[in-house]
């Protein structure tokens, strides 16, 4: 460890370190937390959200280019975020940490429709996100993405992410002490759009039926579903096949732009 500290780039290292600190009360935090991370780890993208419960993230710093933001961003802030894996991961209680898309995402979620909307189609094939808990109803998510741009996310960088995940965590908590009565009232009026699972073939389909919607659309396979249901393989089958039955679809992703759709119309008479 002393030998580790005496090294000339460990100087370097925590010169940048200590502007953190002294800069995580201001406003543009999150810019400076990005450029250090990226000297630390090279990737893609970044964003970073608020999330207050199951309510609509609320966008804090990005640096997506023009052309990208309606795939990106705003798709995702208006209806993607609901099959989210790092999304579920934070409604389950889930606040601290760096964690990898593939520790949290389902079995089956390469496959998924969501996936390839919002991850191969923007070029990005991993993602890493710091999550920090800044109040008692606030969780602050660091997403980094990997993609064409980025080298592979090797075990040892990932190694160093989760060795600085209690430091990030810390400076966001710090951010937001200084910084987060700004977005308090954003947060409050963020619509919860997550409502639309539970009216999501509502009059057509059980409860029990919604509930395996949700989960394959997010990227359960059937073995995965019926885990977390705790029936039989089978059962989800029979299951799957009365709902193609009763939406009038016949394959997943037809599912998957019926479910967008959904969305889309509740957020508009929620908003309207």
């Amino acid at each position: 460890m002393l030998d580790h500290l005496a090294r000339a780039d460990s100087l370097a290292w925590h010169q940048r370190l200590a502007g953190l600190l002294r800069g995580a009360p201001a406003a543009d935090f999150p810019r400076r937390l990005d450029r250090c991370l990226r000297e630390l780890v090279p990737y893609d993208t970044v964003l970073v959200n608020a999330y207050r419960g199951r309510r609509r993230p609320l966008l804090i710093h990005d640096d997506y280019p023009p052309q990208r933001r309606e795939q990106g961003i705003e798709r995702y802030l208006s209806e993607a975020y609901l099959l989210d894996p790092f999304f579920t991961a934070v409604s389950d209680g889930l606040d601290q940490g760096a964690h990898r898309l593939r520790e949290l995402a389902p079995d089956r979620f390469e496959a998924s429709d969501y996936y390839r909307r919002y991850y191969r189609d923007l070029g990005l094939h991993d993602e890493v996100v710091f999550f920090a808990r800044v109040d008692a109803e606030v969780v602050i998510a660091v997403s980094l993405g990997f993609g064409t741009l980025s080298p592979p996310l090797s075990r040892r960088a990932m190694q160093a992410l989760r060795h600085l995940a209690p430091l990030v965590e810390a400076l966001l908590a710090e951010y937001w002490k200084w910084q987060g009565g700004q977005f308090q009232r954003q947060l409050a009026e963020q619509e919860p759009v997550a409502l639309a699972f539970a009216s999501f073939g509502a009059g057509v389909l059980t409860a029990r039926e919604q509930e395996i919607v949700r989960l394959l659309l997010a990227g359960h396979s059937t073995k995965s579903a019926a885990r977390e249901l705790d029936i039989s393989d089978g059962t989800v089958k029979v299951h799957r096949k009365h709902i193609y039955q009763r939406l009038e679809v016949s394959s997943q992703s037809q599912l998957f732009r019926l479910f967008l759709d959904h969305v889309a119309l509740v957020s508009r008479q929620r908003g309207g």
